[in-house]
C-alpha cells in the first residue's frame, strides 16, 4: 500500500509538471481585424484579421473567446486590436480593444447560433489539391465537387493535437443525420508526407474510428503536400523531438469548392461543426 501511494504521488507530480509545461508553452500575439460576427452562446467570434506574422496569413477566422464578458463589448463592424493566445490545442481571443466603432447600426448585426455557422461575406475559392488517399487512390478537390467538405491537417505520429482533432471530427461524422451525411465528405491532409505513407494514414484513421467510406486521409510527394499546406496557410515547420509545429485549423468548403468557414484550434464542439456543415449544405 505504501508503494502504491508513492507511485500515485509520483504520477500526480509528473502530471502537474506536464500541466505546468503546457501552460508555459502558451504564447500570446497581438493582431488587428474587423469583427464580422459575435455569438455569446457559443463563446465565439469571427474576425477578418490582418496578417499575423509567424502565425497565419490575413483571413476571416472563427475564434473561441476566453472570457464571455468580452463578447458583450464587441459587435459586427468594429475594428479591434486583440490578443490571441496560442496553444497546441487552441487559438483563443483573451483580450480586445475597439479602435474604430461603426456606431449603433453595427450592433444590430449580432447573429443567432444557427446564423453564426453560415458563411460570412463572399466565399473564397479553396486552393486545389491532388493527392493520394489511404488506399493509394488519387483524390483531388475537383473529384469531391458537389460535396461539402470538412478539411483538416494532421500527421500520424502527432503526440496530442492531431488525435484530438481527428477524434472530434469522428464525433461530427457520427452525429450527422443520414440526409446530411450523404452531402458531406471529410478530408485530412498529412503534415508529414515523408513518414505518412498511405498505409500509415489508414492505420491512424482506423485506430480512431473514422468511417473511410466518406473520409479521405491524403498524402503524397513532399513538394506537392508542402505546396498545399502553404496555400492553405497551415504554417507547418519542424519542431522538437520530430514533432511538427503547425496551425490547428479546420476548413468547411462548400459544394462549389469555396471556403465557407474556418475554425481555429480544438475547442469547437461537435455540434457547432455539424451546424456549420448543415448551414453550408443547405
Amino acid at each position: 500500500m505504501r508503494r502504491l501511494a508513492l507511485l500515485l504521488l509520483l504520477a500526480t507530480a509528473v502530471g502537474a509538471c506536464d500541466v505546468a509545461q503546457h501552460s508555459q508553452r502558451a504564447r500570446r500575439v497581438e493582431a488587428t481585424g474587423v469583427v464580422e460576427a459575435v455569438d455569446a452562446e457559443l463563446k465565439q467570434i469571427v474576425i477578418d484579421h490582418e496578417d499575423i506574422p509567424g502565425v497565419m496569413p490575413a483571413m476571416s477566422m472563427s475564434f473561441d473567446v476566453g472570457d464571455p464578458r468580452l463578447l458583450e463589448t464587441l459587435a459586427p463592424g468594429q475594428k479591434i486590436e486583440f490578443t490571441l493566445e496560442l496553444r497546441k490545442q487552441s487559438l483563443r481571443v483573451v483580450a480586445a480593444r475597439v479602435i474604430e466603432d461603426p456606431g449603433a447600426a453595427g450592433r444590430s448585426g449580432t447573429l443567432e447560433p444557427a446564423g453564426f455557422a453560415r458563411a460570412v461575406g463572399e466565399a473564397q475559392p479553396a486552393p486545389a489539391f491532388a493527392l493520394t488517399d489511404q488506399d493509394g487512390r488519387p483524390v483531388s478537390l475537383a473529384s469531391l465537387r458537389g460535396h461539402v467538405l470538412l478539411l483538416d491537417f494532421v500527421y500520424t505520429h502527432c503526440p496530442g493535437p492531431c488525435p484530438i482533432l481527428t477524434g472530434r471530427h469522428v464525433a461530427v461524422q457520427r452525429a450527422l443525420p443520414p440526409e446530411l451525411a450523404e452531402k458531406v465528405r471529410f478530408v485530412s491532409i498529412s503534415l508529414d508526407p515523408a513518414r505518412d505513407t498511405p498505409e500509415a494514414m489508414r492505420a491512424y484513421a482506423t485506430a480512431r474510428g473514422a468511417d473511410l467510406a466518406r473520409w479521405s486521409f491524403l498524402t503524397g510527394e513532399t513538394d506537392a503536400v508542402v505546396d498545399v499546406l502553404e496555400r492553405y496557410g497551415v504554417g507547418a515547420k519542424p519542431g522538437k523531438n520530430g514533432e511538427i509545429d503547425h496551425l490547428v485549423i479546420t476548413y468547411v468548403i462548400d459544394a462549389e469548392g469555396r471556403i465557407a468557414r474556418r475554425f481555429g484550434g480544438l475547442e469547437h464542439r461537435a455540434e457547432t461543426l455539424v451546424a456549420a456543415l448543415d448551414a453550408v449544405a443547405g
